[in-house]
């Protein structure tokens, strides 16, 4: 079955919704200056009340990778999600730091950005338009792949039955999708997972 990562959480309240509803995984968004950014601090926090089995994604941008690896290594996440200019050294220091899982995002514009999407040394290439404007990327330049992977950009309670129909990924990843008024809504996650689930 497909997994289900819901991204963006800031609040107690999302932790909660997230306990209830048990995703796959959640992330917390490390990049200042975004609406749903979380400083290293709240997230250690709101992670303390985060049910232990769903694990944490930290989304990062070109952050200093012993950055990084300190939230590895003191459990605040239990995965690295890189979207900036991150190289393959960069994947290769953090795992010289421990066996970390690491997502690989890449802005789909053509066919070319998804052979380098899936040629990168991460556990998982994330395919996205790359502007967090809530919109999907151009569905029809995807081609079936063998290698797992994350898919985001646009996913709704209404269009990520057909994503999954048509690509298989091996996650769905969520973030204003399963929002209202640029919060959480606990009834838009749970449409969203059934919609994955049913």
């Amino acid at each position: 079955m497909t997994k289900i990562k819901i991204c963006g959480l800031r609040r107690e309240q999302d932790i909660r919704y997230a306990n209830e509803l048990m995703p796959d995984y959640i992330g917390f968004v490390f990049l200042k200056g975004k609406m749903r950014y979380v400083t290293f601090e709240e997230a250690a926090r709101l992670r303390s009340l985060l049910d232990p089995a769903i694990p944490a994604v930290g989304v990062f941008v070109n952050e200093p990778a012993e950055n990084v690896i300190r939230l590895l290594q003191a459990g605040t996440i239990q995965i690295a999600q890189l979207h900036g200019q991150e190289d393959e050294a960069y994947a290769e220091e953090l795992r010289r730091a421990g066996d970390h899982c690491i997502i690989r995002a890449f802005a789909v514009r053509n066919s070319e950005d998804i052979h380098r999407a899936f040629a990168f040394p991460a556990d998982y290439p994330l395919l996205d338009n790359g502007k967090g404007t809530g919109e999907t990327f151009d569905w029809s330049l995807f081609q079936e792949q063998e290698k797992p992977f994350f898919m985001a950009g646009g996913l709704s309670p209404e269009n990520v039955k057909e994503a999954i129909e048509c690509f298989h990924p091996y996650a769905v990843d969520v973030s204003s999708g399963v929002e209202t008024d640029g919060f959480k809504d606990y009834e838009k996650m749970k449409a969203f997972m059934d919609a994955v689930r049913r």
